[in-house]
Order: C-alpha cells, then structure tokens, then sequence
C-alpha cells in the first residue's frame, strides 16, 4: 500500500487541514477583477507550517480558472530567470511569440523540460514590464490572467524583488489581469516590508500562518489513514492529533510514520486497527526526525543570542518568566526584552501572558534539553 502522507516540504498533503478560509479569499480575489486587494498576497509563518503549499494552492485556484501561472523562487537572479525562461516559455505555451525566443524542438510534457530554447541576445530581450505587458495584453483577450508566485521571500534578492513590486505596481495601475502570491518567514518579510521600495507589498494581503485546529487535524489524520485499508481508534486519533501539536508538517509526519509502522506490524494492511501504542510510536518515530528537518534549520537562522536565549527557556517545564530568562543570561530586563521582541517577529516563540513566553514550534525544548551542544550553545 502506498503510504498517503506526505512529509516533503513543499509538496501539497492528500488532505490540506485548517486553509479553507485562506485558499477561497485568494480564489475570491481572482474573481473580483483589477483592484481587488486580495490579487497581491503574503503568507508567512515558521518553517513547515505550510507556506509553499499555500502558493501550489494559489495557482491551483489559478489554474481553475484558466489562468497562467508563474512560479519562482527569491534567490539572486530573480528578474533574469522570469524574462529569460519563465515568461518565455509561459508566452510560448499559449502561442505569444512577442519575447523574441524561438521554439526549435518540442516534446511532451511540457514540464519536464521537453522544449529547447533559443534565446535571443540579452541586448534584444525585452524587459521585464514589456514582456508582462505583452503577456497580459494577450491574456486580456481571452479573457484570463497571470499569477506569479515567488516563494522564499527570506532568501531575497533584494534588487530582484524591487524590480519585481514595482512592475507588478505598474500593471496593477493599468488594470491588467494579473495577481502575485509571495511565501517567506516573518522576520525576513517584515524585514522586506519596510523598504521604501518595495511599498506595493506593504498593501498586499498577509496571512500569518499557525497551527491548525485539532478538529482540523483529527480529519487529515483520520480520512488519509481509512484511505489505505487500516482503522484508527477514536482514542489513538486523540494521541495521534495531539502529538502534531497543530503543526502542518509534523501532520504528515505522524500519519506517515503510523501508516509505515501499521504496514511493518501486519501481514495485510487490510482491517488493522491502529491503537494507542501505535499511535504513540508513529509519534515518537516522527519526533525523532522533527529535529534535523526542522528545529536545526530554524536555530541555524537565528544569532548566538538568540539560542542562549531560547536555551535559557528549556530550563522550565512550561512557559517562561523573562525576569528567569534574565537571571540565567545575567542581563538586565531591557536587554533580554530586545531579544524577546526579535525571537517573536521570527515566531520562535510568543506571550503566554504578561511577563511570560513559550515556543511556537513544537518540542523545541526537548530538542533543546537534547542537543545543546549541536546548537552552539
């Protein structure tokens, strides 16, 4: 039986938990026309809550709607990728041969690099307002639009990106049919909406994204689970859920270590029932993966104050008093308060009440307990 869940980054879950609000507002904007607020959208939250698979979402709502769709991703060289490829082979595919390339050989799928490209000198390519004008005008007449997606707004390319807002800004003024979803991590897109240049984003729709609701998850678990041939009790389900902590990822990583360990402990997967004990392994299996997928990545993004800091919290067994935090960093409260406010831009942790914080992430203090050394603490 192939397992169901997916725990890649990225990649859109068998059954997306807890979105629906955010998906139909981004459909509902494609559909209210030029103007619409919604066509220029952010979504932001810590690593593995989702933000890729809200832009997949995106362009599938796009795409429903017969529009293009343009996806890229914020490393230096942005701007060149989209004039020299992506709006080339997206002009190429609806039969627009204004960009000045040249289709010499075509195969199918289309996306799997079938076509070979024959650019045009970099002198005599248009440039990146040309070739969306030209785009949209074409796509004006048929009576759909462009959506561009560029995910990854923490790995800016900060010239690119200002390009990017400010003809985007100027298509919107005119009108055209076209819409722009972005995705990064908080502290890096507040960091983005506060440059004078990139203004357009600051009028952009922004979802932060957080847990899921455990009604949510129960049901991303339960349906995926019974999709495969095995059962889940209502009290392993509970175990199951509450082992996910809400966090998206973690969602798949759970339903793809029980489903893994149900087919290992049984001869058929057909009518094996998960209990308690399995529910409870699949969590653990998935605990023991959480760390190097996601706890390190995220710890490698933040300053050495910023772990001692998050270090000074595992010492409690529940949320933190900062007067505590102070006293194991001997720092005044003025200067671990600085550092509160950075860590909860980054979402690595959040108020539980006045003068206590937590982390956002789940088991962040197990693994810090675990591996303080590995952390550079």
């Amino acid at each position: 039986m192939v397992n169901p869940f997916r725990p890649s980054f990225g990649v859109t879950p068998p059954l997306l938990a807890g979105r629906d609000t955010e998906i139909l507002a981004f459909g509902d904007a494609l559909d209210a026309g030029p103007g619409a607020p919604g066509r220029a959208t952010l979504y932001t939250g810590v690593r593995g809550i989702g933000k890729t698979v809200m832009l997949n979402e995106a362009e599938a709502q796009a795409r429903q709607r017969g529009w293009v769709t343009v996806s890229e991703t914020a490393v230096p060289g942005l701007v060149d990728r989209l004039t020299m490829h992506r709006l080339p082979e997206a002009a190429a595919s609806l039969e627009l041969s204004k960009t000045g390339r040249r289709v010499t050989a075509v195969a199918f799928p289309f996306q799997l690099g079938g076509i070979t490209w024959q650019p045009p000198a970099v002198e005599n390519r248009p440039d990146l307002r040309a070739q969306l004008t030209a785009l949209t005008d074409h796509l004006t007449d048929h009576g759909t639009g462009l959506l561009l997606t560029v995910d990854e707004l923490h790995h800016a390319d900060r010239a690119g990106l200002r390009e990017l807002a400010a003809t985007i800004q100027h298509c919107f003024r005119e009108e055209r049919p076209i819409a722009f979803a972005g995705a990064g991590l908080p502290a890096a897109v507040a960091d983005l909406l506060n440059d004078d240049v990139l203004t357009f984003l600051r009028r952009a729709d922004r979802y932060h994204l957080g847990a899921v609701d455990p009604a949510d998850v129960a049901d991303a678990l339960r349906t995926p689970i019974h999709a495969t041939g095995h059962t889940i009790t209502d009290s392993a389900l509970d175990v199951a859920t509450a082992g996910t902590g809400g966090y998206p990822f973690l969602i798949q990583l759970v339903g793809f270590w029980i489903c893994k360990l149900a087919d290992n402990n049984t001869a058929s997967a057909d009518g094996s029932v998960i209990d308690n004990a399995a529910a409870a392994a699949g969590v653990q299996a998935a605990r023991r993966r959480l760390g190097s997928l996601i706890h390190e990545p995220a710890l490698r993004d933040l300053s050495h104050v910023d772990r001692t800091f998050l270090a000074a919290m595992a010492a409690d067994d529940g949320p933190s008093r900062m007067a505590d935090i102070a006293a194991r960093l001997t720092a005044d409260a003025n200067y671990v308060s600085q550092y509160r406010l950075r860590l909860i831009a980054a979402d690595m942790i959040h108020s539980t009440g006045h003068g206590h914080v937590d982390y956002t992430l789940p088991y962040l203090r197990d693994y810090l307990r675990e591996h303080a050394a590995s952390t550079g603490l």
